[in-house]
């Protein structure tokens, strides 16, 4: 095969198995003749499909595509060959299924280091009560009415917006539709419609507050989700001609790229006195929100980042009992009975049981790659890598090693 055919081999596979598993696609903004003609054909079989993905990993060695790009349909033609596998009927464990879409190797996070979290967030949030009830208090107080919701979602947007655009160059047409849903197992979602515009879904049902919400707005669109996606749009697949970035799908190396940037999204644009910045905002509205208090509280939260990966563990590795998944979410991320139900929901879903571990592992590993930078170079150089390189997590994995070993070679040269 040539580089087209194997691009193209990649583009049926994902959308076959779209027809197996409702929601894997995405997004896909191709040829619109390939979804139709697939979308006619007999329903697939997924052990076919399997050996499909295996057949073209074979053939990309001989494909003459650049370094890049076959680093990146390699990895996700393996995500593919092990979703196609599990539809098939085949066991694969939880642990390796995950490592398998997302080339992270998962484990239990340290209940100490959640100890440590809940003293700090003790010592921010001092008083009577317990720690679970003064959070409890900060959280209500810091809640959004649901019929303010949409309003303060487009505030938060229009401001992130201008700084996005002025940054990063978005293309002049691109832009986001927001509507408030229900009944869904997540907080918000990225509807990318193609021709630079998007539509995010924002789940009234969790109860958003002022210090999610600026996270949230970012991760979706400005510089997360919609961001990400008009910027290959316009580079890779218009410029490069990079057709395997028009397809995006579920439980994939590129999600656990795309969630860990977007999670870091307000990190990146806004940085240390976002709180302030959010407060800001929030009063031109009319609500009172304390920006300090919110920044610290999610600092002094920060350790508790791998619980819901522990859930995960829980529920799909160890087979431990709904409830007492919840237990163990409600124990450690001090969150109401309700709010834990609902993580369960979204980690007993089939198509997203896995995908905890992009928002885990991918801020962990995106974090740690932004960090190390070279001298000279920015956070916006970096991060702008991420919204335009067909990177994957392995990549990121070495460079971070890389950057690591040259600063303690350089330290140790320095004497220090």
């Amino acid at each position: 095969m040539d580089a087209n055919q194997v691009v193209r081999g990649y583009l049926t596979l994902g959308l076959r198995l779209g027809r197996l598993e409702p929601g894997f696609v995405d997004s896909f903004t191709g040829d619109p003749a390939l979804r139709k003609q697939v979308d006619n054909e007999p329903r697939p079989d997924p052990a076919a499909l399997a050996a499909d993905a295996r057949r073209l990993r074979r053939e990309l060695t001989g494909a003459e595509l650049s370094e890049p790009r076959t680093r990146f349909l390699d990895a996700h033609l393996v995500a593919l060959e092990c979703g196609a596998r599990k539809l098939a009927g085949e066991h694969v464990g939880f642990v390796d299924e995950v490592e398998a879409y997302f080339q992270v190797r998962v484990r239990p996070g340290e209940e100490d280091l959640y100890a440590q979290a809940h003293q700090r967030l003790s010592e921010v949030l001092p008083g009577r009560g317990s720690l679970r009830d003064r959070l409890a208090d900060f959280r209500e107080a810091d809640e959004v009415p649901v019929r303010r919701l949409q309003g303060c979602v487009q505030a938060l947007s229009s401001a992130l917006r201008d700084i996005v655009r002025k940054r990063y160059h978005l293309p002049e047409q691109e832009i986001v539709e927001y509507r408030v849903v229900t009944d869904k197992p997540w907080s918000g979602f990225n509807y990318y419609l193609g021709g630079y515009r998007s539509r995010v879904a924002i789940n009234a049902d969790l109860g958003h507050r002022m210090s999610n919400l600026p996270h949230l707005v970012a991760h979706e669109s400005y510089p997360g989700h919609h961001t990400e996606h008009c910027r290959k749009d316009a580079g890779l697949v218009a410029k490069r001609g990079f057709a395997e970035q028009s397809i995006f799908l579920i439980n994939t190396p590129q999600c656990l790229m795309a969630e860990g940037m977007a999670d870091l999204g307000l990190h990146a644009v806004v940085g240390p006195g976002w709180g302030r910045w959010a407060e800001e905002i929030f009063a031109d509205l009319g609500l009172r929100m304390d920006g300090e208090l919110a920044e610290r509280v999610e600092l002094a939260a920060a350790g508790l980042l791998t619980v819901r990966q522990d859930a995960a563990l829980l529920l799909h590795d160890r087979g431990a009992d709904p409830d007492d998944v919840v237990d163990h979410l409600r124990r450690w991320l001090l969150v109401p009975e309700q709010r834990a139900r609902q993580m369960v929901r979204f980690l007993a879903d089939p198509l997203w049981r896995a995908y905890t571990t992009t928002y885990v592992e991918g801020v962990r590993l995106v974090r740690a790659w932004l960090d190390v930078r070279a001298p000279g170079e920015s956070l916006d150089d970096k991060y702008l890598r991420l919204l335009d390189e067909p990177l994957v997590p392995r990549t990121l994995a070495g460079e971070v090693a890389d950057g690591v070993s040259w600063l303690s070679r350089n330290l140790s040269e320095n004497g220090v």
